[in-house]
């Protein structure tokens, strides 16, 4: 009797614990893909840029550096909204 006590109520625990996930709707997997390739455009866009830097090896790294930044910035900014979305 104390076994099967303790597997209902570990089982009730395992249950009431474990996350839950929305399924994305349309509307959300359309962001997703639009974020997406917004990104890889941008990304393109700035390693040609890069390679094409004639300015000075100080100007070349620093506008380097702060494409990667925004990058960073907008991959963690597109991140954040499909969770929230996910998650209503």
């Amino acid at each position: 009797m104390n076994l099967l006590k303790l597997v209902i109520i570990s089982s009730l625990v395992a249950f009431i614990s474990s996350p839950v996930f929305a399924t994305e709707t349309l509307l959300e997997k359309k962001e997703a893909v639009v974020n997406d390739a917004k990104g890889g455009a941008t990304k393109a866009i700035n390693r040609i840029e890069e390679a094409t830097c004639m300015e000075g090896d100080a100007k070349c790294l620093a506008e380097k550096a702060k494409n990667r930044v925004e990058e960073a910035a907008a991959a963690t900014k597109d991140t954040a909204s499909e969770l929230k979305s996910k998650v209503d």
